[in-house]
C-alpha cells in the first residue's frame, strides 16, 4: 500500500513537470507569434548603434623655411698692371658695291709680243760722214767739245725714216746742233738693223763726239 501511494507521488510530480515544460514551449511559441521575444530582447539586449566618425585629414603644411645662410663680403682684387694693346679696326671709306649684279671681270690683257730674235741695231755705214765736217767754226774758236747722242730711227734701205732727235745734249747748243745735221746729212749712208737676218725698220742712240785737234 505504501508502495502504491510512493509510485502515485511519482507521477504526480513528473506529470507536474510534463505539463510545465509543455506550458514553457507553447509560451515561447506565442511569444514568438507576437513578438513578444524580440521586445524581452531588445530589453536585455539594446540595438548597437553605430556612428560614422569622419577621419580629420592633416593639411599639409609648407616645410619650415631654411636658414639664412651668411653671405661672405666679396674679397677685392685689385687688376695687375698689365696693359693690353688693342687693334683699332680701320674703316675703308671705298664704297662697297652690294648690288646682286654679277660682277664681269675685265679680259684678261693681251700677251705681250714676242721678243724678236737676233735684233741689230742700224749704225754707222759707209762713206758715213765725219764729226769734223760739221764742227761749228764758232765752237772751234771758242774751244768748244763735247759729245751729243743722237737717235735715230732707220729703214731697210739705210734712210732715215723720221727727222733725227737729240736723245742726250753735249752742253753746247751750237754742238748739238751740228750733230743733228750730221744725223740727217747721213740718210742712206746708215747700216739697217736686222731681224734674224733680215733688214728691217729699227730706232737707234748713237754717239758723235766733237773735239779739237792740234
Amino acid at each position: 500500500m505504501a508502495a502504491y501511494v510512493q509510485d502515485s507521488n511519482f507521477l504526480t510530480r513528473r506529470g507536474v513537470v510534463f505539463l510545465a515544460i509543455v506550458a514553457l514551449h507553447v509560451f515561447i511559441a506565442w511569444a514568438l507569434a507576437t513578438g513578444l521575444a524580440r521586445r524581452a530582447i531588445e530589453l536585455v539586449a539594446p540595438p548597437i548603434q553605430t556612428e560614422v566618425v569622419e577621419e580629420v585629414q592633416k593639411k599639409d603644411e609648407p616645410p619650415p623655411p631654411p636658414p639664412p645662410q651668411m653671405e661672405r663680403p666679396p674679397v677685392e682684387i685689385p687688376p695687375p698692371d698689365v696693359a693690353i694693346e688693342v687693334p683699332v679696326e680701320t674703316q675703308t671709306t671705298a664704297i662697297q658695291d652690294v648690288t646682286d649684279k654679277p660682277v664681269v671681270r675685265a679680259p684678261p690683257p693681251p700677251p705681250p709680243p714676242p721678243k724678236p730674235k737676233n735684233l741689230v741695231a742700224p749704225k754707222p755705214g759707209k762713206n758715213f760722214p765725219t764729226a769734223e765736217e760739221y764742227y761749228p767754226p764758232a765752237s772751234k774758236r771758242l774751244g768748244e767739245e763735247g759729245s751729243a747722242n743722237v737717235h735715230v730711227c732707220v729703214g731697210p734701205n739705210g734712210k732715215l725714216t723720221e727727222d733725227p732727235t737729240l736723245a742726250q745734249t753735249s752742253g753746247s747748243a751750237r754742238l748739238d746742233e751740228g750733230a743733228l745735221k750730221l744725223a740727217k746729212a747721213a740718210s742712206g749712208r746708215y747700216q739697217p738693223g736686222t731681224e734674224d737676218g733680215q733688214p728691217t725698220n729699227s730706232c737707234s742712240v748713237f754717239k758723235i763726239k766733237f773735239e779739237l785737234r792740234n
